[in-house]
């Protein structure tokens, strides 16, 4: 495998993580956004009041889009092995 292969197989692995990564951080900003929002007007700046909600749907997210991150992931390493294999 020369350097364009490995430059290509790593280009696409930081695009792989960037769209699975994307839905579980653009959850995470919601739910902070929101709750910051909610602090500011009500003026209740407990951090646990600011924790729990985040991490409750963090780990929702995770729960729901589990199933797919995973089967994206292993796709991607079963094409990236392939891949390695044949310039062997």
């Amino acid at each position: 495998m020369g350097p364009d292969g490995v430059a290509s197989l790593a280009r696409e692995g930081m695009l792989m993580l960037a769209s699975v990564g994307a839905p579980l951080f653009g959850a995470m900003l919601l739910t902070g956004l929101v709750v910051g929002v909610a602090q500011s007007a009500t003026q209740i700046n407990d951090p646990a009041v600011g924790f729990v909600p985040r991490i409750a749907v963090t780990v929702g997210a995770c729960w729901i889009l589990g199933g797919w991150v995973l089967s994206r992931l292993a796709a991607f390493f079963t094409a990236a092995v392939m891949r390695i294999a044949e310039f062997r």
